[in-house]
C-alpha cells in the first residue's frame, strides 16, 4: 500500500515529535458500512503518523462491533478519532475529537494537538483559562472545515486548546464535505465554522480567543434564558 506521507514529511513529523513529553493515544473509530468513503484513508493516516514515535499509541475500532466504547467516547460517525493523553496505560480523554479526514492543511491541527497533549499544556492566555475555569455547564465546539482552508486550522486548535483547558467542553473538527448532511443542519456555507452547542451559537471565521469566549457565554446565556 502507498504511504500517504512521502519521505520529507516523514522526517520533517518525526524530528517535530522530539519534543514530545507525555504520551499520547489517538482512538480511531472506523465503520463496516461501504459509505465510510475515507474511513481507511484516515485509518492509515494516523497509522503512519502514530508509527513516528515511540510516545504515541494507537487504538482501532469499529462503531458496530464496540459500542460500549463508542458511547464512552461520544462518537456516533466515522471516521472518528480522539487525540488523548496515555498515562501509564490509561487513557486521559481532554475532548479533542476529530471527525473526517486531517488532510490537507487540517493535518498542521493533528500535529499541533499532539504535541499539545503531550506538553499538557493548553497555552491559553490568563483571562481564558479563568473564564474556562468558572463554567457550569458543558460547552459542545464543533469547527466545520475544508482540506483547502488556510484559516481553519487556527479555528480548529483553538476549539481544541479549549477543550485541553477544561473538562466541561468538547471540541470537534468536523470534515464539511465530508458530512454534508450535518453541514447542511448547521447551515455551514463558508470555512471555518464554529458552531456551539448545537447552534446556541456560532462564530464564522478565524477568531481570536476573546471571540470565541463571548461567543460561548452568548451560548450560555441563552440556554440560561430558556430554563
Amino acid at each position: 500500500m502507498e504511504k500517504l506521507l512521502d519521505e520529507r514529511t516523514q522526517q520533517q513529523v518525526k524530528e517535530v515529535f522530539q519534543s514530545l513529553k507525555r504520551d499520547v493515544a489517538i482512538i480511531f473509530f472506523g465503520s463496516e458500512d461501504q459509505n465510510c468513503t475515507y474511513c481507511e484513508d484516515t485509518k492509515q493516516l494516523i497509522t503512519e503518523v502514530t508509527s513516528l514515535s515511540d510516545k504515541l499509541h494507537l487504538e482501532i475500532y469499529e462503531l458496530e462491533k464496540f459500542p460500549e466504547e463508542s458511547n464512552k467516547y461520544h462518537v456516533d460517525k466515522a471516521p472518528s478519532f480522539l487525540v488523548a493523553a496515555y498515562d501509564q496505560g490509561e487513557i486521559v480523554d481532554h475532548g479533542i475529537r476529530y471527525l473526517g479526514i486531517p488532510a490537507g492543511h487540517e493535518f498542521t491541527s493533528l500535529i499541533r494537538d499532539i504535541l499539545m497533549v503531550s506538553s499538557g499544556d493548553s497555552g491559553l492566555q490568563p483571562a481564558t483559562r479563568e473564564f474556562l475555569a468558572d463554567l457550569k455547564s458543558p460547552i459542545t465546539l464543533q469547527v466545520f472545515v475544508t482540506p483547502t482552508c488556510p484559516y481553519c486550522p487556527q479555528a480548529v486548535v483553538l476549539a481544541h486548546q479549549m477543550a485541553m483547558e477544561s473538562p466541561m467542553v468538547e471540541a470537534e473538527m468536523v470534515e464539511a464535505m465530508e458530512f454534508p448532511e450535518l453541514s447542511a443542519r448547521h447551515n455551514v456555507s463558508g470555512v471555518p465554522h464554529t458552531v456551539i452547542n448545537g447552534g446556541a451559537s456560532e462564530l464564522i471565521g478565524a477568531a481570536p480567543e476573546q471571540y470565541l469566549m463571548e461567543k460561548i457565554r452568548e451560548a450560555l446565556s441563552l440556554h440560561t434564558s430558556e430554563n
